[in-house]
């Protein structure tokens, strides 16, 4: 298929889902003033086959309002559907973009994401089929590989840069995680398997920063932030439950989150700005990491 015609596809479906609900005819003058339209407005015969295009090509379905003519993409309503559907759209803008950016590459500057190329496809095939993985592991705390480790994948989830697979270890009965990028010699094997009822992914990670889960109860976190860091975290929030407290010369941020490693690593990466208030065990375990850190310059 012409690239040209995968490149409109992604431009409307892309338009559409950021303005969230809009009418054909809002649509065709900001198709009109798009690089790809060349000045010509969208008719109705091309509109309608480039949805049909779209449903069958990137599997996204553009239903449309007839008490408002509106537009709009359809998902099962759900977050991660939402979020899943904004990272489709986003990457493959993304990749029109850089297409044509050769002449300036040099100035384009991207972070890697290890093995996602390598070992995710794979990966993904097994979670779509329902199929066992067998694969070598080397932690990242190891010094020698764990070989033939053999699980049944549950989800997979992407945290700062890196693709993890969470799934159950068929040797040592309990669900664990691994990175991709310290996986090697991965296989899909025919043996299939049912997700058990009990397992959500989204409930597995409901109390969680980061990739680390807890067996214990998650806890009320009160962090005191600096005015600056404060917009960051507005921007961009530290997790789904965050909720803020604004004073004149701070703010309390509050979260429900099991206390990790992951969490302590991502509150001391802010420095001076973020001040754990409680509780008083996530508070022992910064500054211990704060004084064998300074240990370290005597």
């Amino acid at each position: 298929m012409a690239k040209n015609i995968i490149n409109k596809y992604i431009w409307i479906a892309d338009t559409i889902q950021r303005y969230g609900r809009i009418t054909r005819e809002e649509l065709n003058n900001l198709w009109v003033n798009s690089s790809l339209s060349d000045g010509n407005p969208m008719s109705r015969r091309s509109f309608y086959n480039y949805r049909q295009g779209i449903a069958e090509i990137l599997n996204i379905e553009i239903e449309n309002d007839p008490s408002t003519f509106e537009y709009y993409i359809a998902n099962d309503g759900s977050e991660n559907a939402s979020r899943l559907l904004n990272l489709l759209l986003d990457s493959a803008s993304m990749s029109n973009m850089l297409s044509g950016s050769q002449n300036f590459s040099d100035r384009i500057l991207l972070e890697n994401v290890p093995s996602a190329r390598v070992n995710l496809p794979t990966v993904m095939q097994a979670l779509k089929g329902s199929n066992r993985i067998t694969f070598t592991y080397l932690a990242y705390n190891r010094v020698n590989p764990s070989y033939e480790v053999s699980i049944h994948p549950y989800c997979v989830r992407l945290f700062k840069q890196l693709w993890y697979v969470i799934g159950y270890n068929l040797k040592d009965h309990k669900i664990k995680t691994y990175s991709l990028d310290r996986i090697s010699d991965l296989i899909i094997n025919p043996e299939t398997f049912v997700l058990p009822d009990s397992f959500n992914a989204s409930n597995y990670f409901e109390d969680c920063f980061g990739i680390m889960t807890s067996k214990g109860r998650a806890k009320m976190v009160k962090l005191k932030v600096s005015p600056n860091k404060s917009k960051y975290l507005r921007a961009l929030p530290l997790h789904h439950s965050q909720t803020e407290e604004v004073h004149d010369q701070f703010s309390y941020f509050y979260y429900k989150l099991f206390i990790t490693n992951d969490l302590v690593a991502e509150i001391l990466s802010h420095g001076e700005d973020v001040q754990v208030m409680s509780p008083p065990e996530l508070q022992a375990l910064v500054v211990e990491q704060l004084k064998s850190s300074l240990e370290k310059y005597k």
